[in-house]
């Protein structure tokens, strides 16, 4: 049951990650339109493309990383894509940060989710240095960090409606969002890595 209960976890963390993603690669469309608020931010040109997309990248990538049967048995494929979830994490957050500064909800919002561009990329670089570095266990508990922000965007998406169908107030609501898409993954994340003991010695294939 635990394994069941595992799969079934994985499968709707990998669905909604999808779902949010596809989504978020409609702002490569020369059509697209960015919703009101987010369209005004000075740095949304270029800056909304490129996080966007490469947000929704890391979006699909990431569930795959955790797979430990991938890692074991296509560890090249796994090195790979975790390149490019690394450099999409990186220049994604990076461009988030830029929104971030130009956000028009404020400086809470700015506050909030400048935040979140900090501590993911810490998280994914911290990640990437142990794999150099070859600490496996603490890499894939960094990953774990690192993905648990990647997700935020699926939880932000996962709140505005909550917002609109309780009909409170969209831009105070939205403040407060900046912090909660995000904060609570990374509590969950930390409460559950701690109740897992840090492996010290790898196995030499690793």
């Amino acid at each position: 049951m635990p394994v069941r209960l595992g799969s079934l976890g994985w499968a709707l963390v990998a669905l909604l990650s999808a779902g949010v993603a596809l989504y978020a690669f409609h702002y490569l469309l020369p059509s697209a339109v960015a919703p009101p608020g987010i369209a005004e931010n000075p740095f949304a040109r270029p800056w909304l493309v490129v996080h966007a997309s490469l947000a929704a990248t890391a979006m699909l990538i990431g569930p795959f990383q955790l797979v430990p049967w991938l890692r074991a048995r296509r560890p090249r494929l796994h090195r790979w894509t975790g390149r490019a979830y690394v450099s999409a994490c990186l220049v994604g957050g990076s461009a988030a940060l830029l929104l971030a500064l130009g956000s028009t909800a404020g400086p809470i919002a700015t506050a909030g989710f400048g935040l979140l561009a900090l501590v993911w990329m810490t998280a994914t670089a911290q990640a990437w240095r142990m794999a150099l570095a070859r600490r496996f266990d603490e890499h894939r508990r960094w990953m774990l960090r690192s993905f648990a922000l990647t997700f935020a965007a699926v939880t932000l998406r996962l709140y505005l409606p909550i917002v609109f169908i309780t009909g409170l107030p969209y831009i105070e609501s939205y403040r407060a969002i900046s912090f909660l898409c995000w904060v609570p993954n990374l509590l969950a994340m930390e409460f559950y890595l701690r109740r897992r003991p840090l492996q010290t010695v790898e196995p030499a294939r690793a």
